[in-house]
């Protein structure tokens, strides 16, 4: 029996996609439940796997198609798989030995958890081993963008060949490539971003030195206690939903001539992963512990990083933290992240000195940086909500006061 290969179910709001990689080739066998292809939408990658046994007899969607909900990929009939007809050898002297044959390609790595099936691709295309690649993915399974770095790497590596390269265009040489869904998204939400909102940027600095002191002293015993390491992103988690409360207007949205006020804060945690910027979101985080608060991050950028994230985990953020500060930035304007009305900028930890009770002295600083909508937060609100927010690290001992 034949079966369609059709466009899943893509979540919410999402309605179109992009064909990915074609894992299979027509004519080729393949397993029920095997990922066939992929298709790229304006969030997440999804998986399409085949839904029964058989041979991919047809693919009516090719790689760059814009598909939606629904429409036909490729059909899938009975019978066992045949490897593509390669054309005949031309005719060459009876004395010339016979070309040694290419490996196999997408051959399975052996390796267990399973390699994702674009590393495999990718991986056969250019004749490279699984065992010479460092997988980023969870337990070690290769991603696409490892195989990525490798290949890059291996090009920078290779020795100059001895015929002369050909000329350059002018001006140097160039590569055009075709921008991924996730990153036109990104760069269609950011300007739309700039173009809609009264954006405006306030900062201040902060002195780490007893977040650093309280993380050196208690980080071997949290981690023993919760099972996830102290960072710092759980202090500016908790420290910006006490600031929220008491400035509610950075936690709103505007829908049409209201005013949305929010009554919880999911707060939106940017992580920047091979194929762009994602913000996954942490639910109803000013309920959360230190420890939940971790774990939860944790979680989520795994699953960012391994492109696992569900569509349920990048929805409803009604306030944002972006850290640059793991870049090494030591100062920047962050892009609100629509509809949202605030976000805050971390940034590098660097020593300065001070003035402190009359002296000068040296302390871990870091610039803090917060965008807001002005048409809904005006100048003082958003002042007092950062200088809260600098209170509250500064003096953490607040935070489980409640003062």
């Amino acid at each position: 029996m034949t079966a369609e290969l059709r466009v899943p179910n893509l979540g919410e709001s999402i309605a179109e996609a992009t064909v990915g990689n074609w894992f299979k080739a027509q004519g080729e066998e393949v397993s029920a439940d095997e990922i066939v292809c992929e298709l790229e939408t304006d969030k997440v990658t999804v998986e399409v796997p085949a839904p029964q046994a058989g041979v991919l007899s047809e693919i009516t969607a090719p790689q760059g198609t814009t598909v939606e909900v629904g429409d036909l990929l490729g059909m899938i009939g009975e019978g066992s798989g045949v490897a593509p007809a390669k054309p005949a050898p031309k005719p060459v002297a009876a004395a010339a030995p016979e070309a040694p044959k290419p490996p196999p390609a997408a051959a399975g790595s052996g390796r267990d958890p399973e390699d994702a099936p674009s590393a495999k691709v990718l991986m056969a295309e250019n004749e490279l081993k699984p065992s010479g690649i460092a997988g980023s993915g969870r337990d070690g399974r290769i991603m696409k963008e490892d195989v990525l770095a490798a290949v890059r790497a291996a090009r920078s590596e290779a020795p100059p060949a001895d015929a002369p390269a050909a000329a350059p265009a002018e001006g140097g040489i160039e590569e055009r490539v075709r921008m991924t869904r996730l990153r036109a998204t990104i760069a269609r939400r950011l300007k739309e971003s700039q173009n809609t909102a009264a954006m405006l940027t306030t900062y201040n600095e902060v002195d780490m030195s007893r977040v650093m002191k309280i993380r050196s002293d208690f980080k071997g015993a949290f981690e023993e206690r919760h099972g996830v390491r102290l960072g710092f992103m759980s202090f500016f988690v908790r420290a910006c939903c006490e600031a929220l409360l008491e400035v509610p207007e950075v936690n709103a949205e505007i829908d049409g001539d209201d005013i949305v006020y929010k009554k919880y804060v999911n707060m939106g945690i940017a992580v920047g992963t091979p194929t762009g910027l994602v913000v996954p979101v942490v639910r109803n985080a000013h309920s959360l512990g230190f420890a939940e608060i971790e774990k939860r991050i944790a979680e989520l950028g795994a699953l960012a990083r391994d492109g696992k994230l569900a569509l349920g985990d990048l929805q409803g953020g009604t306030f944002s933290i972006s850290n640059g500060g793991v870049y090494g930035s030591l100062m920047s304007s962050p892009i609100l992240n629509p509809p949202q009305s605030g976000i805050l900028g971390m940034h590098k930890i660097q020593e300065r000195p001070i003035a402190l009770n009359g002296e000068v002295v040296i302390r871990p600083m870091m610039y803090l940086a917060l965008s807001y909508d002005h048409r809904l937060v005006d100048g003082k609100g958003a002042v007092t909500f950062l200088v809260r927010v600098k209170e509250l690290i500064e003096e953490p001992h607040r935070l489980l006061m409640g003062i």
